[in-house]
């Protein structure tokens, strides 16, 4: 539980007989749904979710046992003070009686200062956001991350209490959706006013919730769904090696790659081999796609690099590798030998992404002070093109158009939060992907005052 408040002495309470079945109330309240849903008892949780997470479940029910009223007019933290807080310090009495009117929701965490705390908003509730004085979590979590949890006033601070619920962005929406449901609120701005039953109820609804997503995600591995590029291919990340011929330097094949009109040099030893640019919108085939682009639209196909004395050309499918091979073998004949190709699936490169290497070779090594600023630059022109282009999430219609209503906005922002949460929750704090700025996007889009 919390660091800081020891309260061994009033869990082991928790246990006694006069509170043990209440105990095992909340636990079913808190458990029971998803072991109904999924098929597994208790004694089975920890294998499924993990050691920490089932005691973070049990930490969720046995504060939710704290708050409970016990009819006629019992609770255990009144209970525990009169019968054994001569045995506490104060400071845990006054933390105790702090979770014993606190409330369990949903919230959004922004403004991290890692080492000294947060900002919060509760996502149910609503109300300002509130600053949380948290050492550890502050560490690790990050900006937009959602989280289940109760905030508890001790001595003028905001206190995280020891049962905090790491919620993916989908299910922390879903979980403020169905409940604006069932209060029959369509607006995401207008507020729940929920009443003391509801606010009863709130911790095991948002553990159930929590189970329902992580689950089905552990219990199982799930299938990797079939990625495509955009020209429909399926995506098999191809690598091809044309080793320089005797006597060839990478001047003599740079300057015969820069006569070819598809290749578009970008610095002394990287070529982007590009498309045709689309006419109008390009048509959703309903499957999922993957490809990057120019700023002006224009479809990258590969990626062409000298490196030592080789040519690498880099594409995302087999029938790109066997146009791109053609290319370069009509660009460079006479000057390159018989091509090397490795192969790679999504799933091989996602299990090396996880390690920290690809699987065909190892990862350069690049300064950061280097790959930084021009990640950094390629993400500024990606974002810049995408803001005129129409988004999944915004129902397929463009950013700026979707500002220009009160809704638009917030679907907007929600989006925008979407993508920073994802950016900065990269394994390595100081990787490119995980230092890129968003500000400039809220300030381009007129929506600053939605950034908290």
């Amino acid at each position: 539980m919390k660091r800081g408040h020891d309260l061994s002495g009033v869990m082991k309470f928790a246990t006694s007989p006069a509170w043990g079945e209440h105990l095992g109330e909340a636990l079913g309240d808190h458990l029971g749904l998803a072991m109904e849903e999924f098929d597994f008892e208790a004694d089975e949780l920890a294998d499924i979710v993990g050691d920490h997470w089932a005691g973070v479940l049990w930490g969720c029910a046995f504060e939710d046992l704290l708050t409970r009223t016990i009819q006629p007019d019992r609770n255990i933290v009144d209970d525990y003070i009169r019968r054994r807080g001569w045995n506490e310090s104060g400071p845990t009495k006054i933390y105790l009686r702090a979770l014993r009117s606190s409330v369990m929701s949903l919230h959004e965490v922004s403004e991290v200062e890692p080492g000294s705390g947060f900002l919060v908003r509760d996502l149910i509730r609503g109300g300002e956001p509130l600053r949380v004085s948290e050492r550890s979590a502050s560490q690790t979590l990050k900006q937009w991350d959602r989280i289940g949890a109760r905030v508890v006033q001790v001595g003028g601070k905001h206190l995280l209490s020891g049962g905090v619920l790491s919620f993916t962005m989908e299910a922390a929406e879903a979980l403020v959706a169905d409940l604006r449901r069932s209060k029959g609120k369509r607006s995401p701005r207008t507020a729940l006013n929920l009443d003391a039953d509801d606010l009863a109820a709130l911790p095991a609804l948002i553990s159930t919730a929590w189970l329902f997503d992580v689950v089905p995600k552990t219990m199982g591995p799930a299938p990797i769904p079939t990625l495509h590029n955009i020209d429909g291919e399926e995506v098999m990340f191809h690598r091809v090696r044309f080793p320089f011929a005797r006597g060839v330097t990478q001047a003599l094949v740079g300057e015969r790659l820069d006569t070819v009109p598809a290749l578009q040099r970008e610095t002394t030893h990287f070529w982007n081999w590009l498309g045709e640019k689309p006419n109008g919108k390009a048509k959703s085939t309903g499957r999922m796609a993957w490809g990057v682009t120019m700023a002006d639209g224009t479809p990258v196909l590969g990626n062409v690099e000298l490196k030592g004395r080789a040519l690498m050309l880099a594409v995302t499918s087999a029938e790109r590798a066997k146009r791109g091979t053609a290319l370069i073998n009509d660009a460079l004949a006479g000057l390159v030998g018989s091509p090397l190709t490795t192969i790679e699936t999504v799933e091989q490169a996602m299990a090396a992404r996880a390690e920290g290497l690809t699987s065909s070779e190892p990862a350069p090594a690049i300064a950061p002070e280097v790959a930084t600023p021009l990640i950094h630059a390629m993400l500024d022109r990606q974002y810049r093109a995408t803001l005129d282009e129409p988004v999944g999430m915004l129902g397929d219609i463009t950013p700026r158009a979707a500002v220009q209503t009160a809704a638009g906005r917030h679907r907007v922002a929600g989006w925008l939060k979407h993508l920073e949460n994802r950016s900065s929750s990269q394994l390595d704090a100081n990787d490119p992907m995980a230092t890129y700025d968003f500000t400039w996007i809220w300030r381009e889009l007129g929506i600053e005052n939605l950034r908290k």
